[in-house]
């Protein structure tokens, strides 16, 4: 059974820095749907087409190939009038935009720093790992995991 379109696929994903450092590990496995539905990078995703159970893959991304460069139009300083009154570090603020997280990154009397990039935005990285399990889905149960991703 190799990955292709519309399979369901596990996989354990280690991401690294360009020095080979740990940035981030999945104790559990990643799960996804194959075929450019945008659960996974692109580019990471076209190193798995083809692969089967228990083949490894290691695949360098750029910044833009992961997270995204880092936009520095998403750091803004607000008043804390303008903010909710538990306004803390490290707390995840809603923007105004669609999916747009802004996290809380400095705070002093007056103002809060807030950044709305991802905290790997700018990371070139690599994605390393295994392939763990492949199954093949009906249009069915393809359908309902759309489905449930937008909320339906």
């Amino acid at each position: 059974m190799h990955i292709k379109k519309d399979a369901l696929v596990s996989i354990a994903l280690e991401l690294q820095d360009e020095n080979g450092n740990v940035i981030e590990e999945n104790d559990q496995e990643v799960i996804y749907l194959h075929g450019g539905y945008g659960h996974l990078f692109q580019k990471l995703e076209e190193a798995l087409e083809g692969k089967k159970v228990g083949d490894t893959f290691c695949v360098k991304l750029t910044a833009s190939e992961a997270f995204g460069e880092f936009d520095e139009a998403l750091v803004l300083r607000e008043s804390l009038e303008d903010l909710p009154p538990e306004v803390a570090l490290g707390m995840e603020l809603d923007g105004e935009e669609e999916g747009v997280v802004f996290r809380v990154v400095e705070l002093d009397a007056t103002h809060a720093l807030v950044d709305g990039n991802h905290p790997y935005a700018g990371v070139s990285m690599i994605a390393k790992g295994k392939v763990r399990e492949i199954e093949y889905l009906s249009p069915e149960a393809i359908e309902e995991i759309l489905k449930e991703e937008h909320g339906h």
